[in-house]
C-alpha cells in the first residue's frame, strides 16, 4: 500500500464512498419512492427515519464490541451492509416492504459511524476535534453528492412506474459494494486501546462481557456524556425532519423540479462538508461549548424560515446556513464526549453519542409526518410551518439545559496514550 495511504486517510476514502451511496438511497429519492408506493405522510417520516431508529438499537453494542473485538472486525462487518442490502431495493413493490428493508439498510451506518469514529479517535489525542472534523468531513462529501446523484437519477430517469427508483438503487449497490472493497484494505489494527483494569485475568469470554457491561456502564452513567450527545440529537431532530419533509415541501408548494430536490438537499451537506474541520480545529483552540451553542443557533433560527420562503434561491441561503451550524455542531460535540470519557471506552461512548443522535434523527420525519398531518397534510404550506417551528423549540430547550449543566473537562496526560 502506497505510504500516503495512512491509517486516517483510508478511514476518510471508505467513509466517503460508503456514504455517497447510503445518502443517494436518501432524500430526495427515498421519500419519493415512498410516495410513489402510496404511503401517507405519516408512514413517509417512518420510512424516512427507519435505518436511524435501527442506529437507536445497534450504534452502543457495535461500538462497545469494537472497544473487545478490535475495530478492524466491526469496520468490515459494517461495510457489508453498504454493499448487499441496496440490491434488495429490486424486491419493493409496496410501502411496508420498502419499510422492512430500511431497517436492514440502516445497520451499516449504526455499526460504521461509531466504530469509524472511535478509531480517529484512537489515533489522535492532540487536535482530536480537527481530526475528527476531517473525518466527518471526508463523510459529508460523500453524503453531499449522494442526493444530489439521486435526484439527478430520477430527473434523467422520469417515467411512469417504479423503475427510475430501481435503476437509482441499483448504483447505491454498486457503490456499497466499492466501499466494501476499500474496506478491506483497511490498515486498521485487530485491537483498540485498552485501559488495565477492564482485561481481567480470567478466560477470554467472562473477560469480553466484563468489559461490554463496564464500559456500557461507565458510559451511560456519565450524565454530560448524555447531555452533550442530546444536543446532537436535537440538531439531528431537525434534519431528520427536514431531510424528510424539505423535499416535498419543495415540491408541492414550491413547484421545484425533482433535479433542483436534489441541489436543495446537497447544499447544506456541502457547508456541513466544507466547515467542518475549521469549526473543529476552533473548538481544539477555544473550546467545545461555545462552537456547539453558535451552530445550534444557526439551526434554530433557519427552521422557522424554510417553510416561509417560496423561491429556490431563499431556500439554498437557508440550506446553507443550516449547514454550516450542522458544521459547527457535530465534531464539537463528539470531541467534547471523547473528551468526557476514558481511553479504550471511545467505542462505547460514541455508540451512547451515536445512538441518541439516531433517536433525535429518527423522531425528525416521525414528528414531522404526525405535525403536518394533523395540521392540513402534505399540500398545506402552514402545516411545513407548523411542523418545523415545533422542531426548532425543542432545539432551544437542549440548548438551555445543555448550556447550564455540561462543563468541559481539562485534558489531562491521564487521557493520554
Amino acid at each position: 500500500m502506497p505510504r500516503f495511504l495512512t491509517p486516517f486517510l483510508m478511514l476518510c476514502l471508505v467513509g466517503f464512498s460508503a456514504r455517497l451511496g447510503y445518502q443517494m438511497a436518501r432524500p430526495p429519492v427515498l421519500p419519493r419512492f415512498a410516495a410513489e408506493l402510496g404511503a401517507d405522510a405519516w408512514l413517509i417520516g417512518l420510512i424516512v427515519g427507519a435505518s436511524t431508529i435501527t442506529g437507536v438499537f445497534i450504534k452502543l453494542p457495535a461500538g462497545t464490541l469494537s472497544d473487545i473485538l478490535g475495530r478492524r472486525r466491526m469496520l468490515l462487518l459494517g461495510a457489508a451492509f453498504f454493499a448487499f442490502p441496496p440490491f434488495f431495493y429490486l424486491l419493493v413493490q409496496e410501502a411496508y416492504t420498502l419499510l422492512a428493508l430500511r431497517f436492514l439498510h440502516g445497520f451499516a451506518t449504526a455499526i460504521f459511524s461509531p466504530v469509524a469514529a472511535a478509531a480517529v479517535a484512537d489515533l489522535f489525542q492532540e487536535r482530536r476535534g480537527e481530526k475528527l472534523g476531517w473525518f466527518g468531513s471526508a463523510n459529508e462529501f460523500g453524503s453531499a453528492f449522494g442526493p444530489l446523484f439521486g435526484g439527478f437519477a430520477l430527473g434523467a430517469l422520469a417515467r411512469p412506474g417504479l423503475s427510475k427508483f430501481y435503476i437509482t438503487y441499483v448504483v447505491v449497490g454498486v457503490l456499497g459494494v466499492i466501499a466494501f472493497l476499500l474496506a478491506l484494505r483497511l490498515p486498521i489494527g485487530q485491537a483498540s486501546p485498552q485501559p488495565a483494569s477492564t482485561a481481567p485475568p480470567d478466560g477470554a469470554k467472562i473477560g469480553r462481557w466484563q468489559q461490554f457491561l463496564q464500559g456500557t456502564r461507565e458510559v451511560i452513567g456519565n450524565r454530560a456524556i448524555l447531555i452533550a450527545s442530546g444536543v446532537e440529537a436535537a440538531m439531528f431532530l431537525g434534519v431528520g425532519a427536514l431531510l424528510g419533509f424539505l423535499p416535498l415541501y419543495a415540491k408541492n408548494i414550491v413547484g421545484l423540479s425533482d433535479a433542483s430536490l436534489g441541489i436543495l438537499l446537497w447544499l447544506p451537506l456541502v457547508m456541513a462538508m466544507a466547515g467542518k474541520p475549521l469549526a473543529g480545529r476552533l473548538s481544539d483552540r477555544i473550546g467545545r461549548k461555545p462552537m456547539i451553542l453558535v451552530g445550534l443557533t444557526l439551526c434554530i433560527a433557519m427552521l422557522p424560515l424554510m417553510p416561509l420562503t417560496t423561491n429556490m434561491a431563499g431556500l439554498l441561503v437557508e440550506g446553507a446556513i443550516f449547514g454550516l451550524g450542522m458544521a459547527i455542531v457535530t465534531p464539537s460535540t463528539m470531541a467534547l464526549v471523547t473528551d468526557l470519557c476514558k481511553v479504550g471506552h471511545y467505542g462505547a461512548a460514541l455508540g451512547v453519542f451515536g445512538t441518541i443522535w439516531d433517536i433525535g434523527e429518527a423522531l425528525g420525519p416521525l414528528l414531522a409526518g404526525r405535525l403536518i398531518d394533523a395540521s392540513g397534510g402534505l399540500e398545506v404550506g402552514t402545516a411545513y410551518l407548523i411542523a418545523f417551528s415545533s422542531v426548532a423549540m425543542v432545539l432551544v430547550a437542549a440548548g438551555v439545559i445543555f448550556s447550564l449543566t455540561v462543563q468541559e473537562p481539562e485534558v489531562t496526560a491521564e487521557k493520554a496514550f
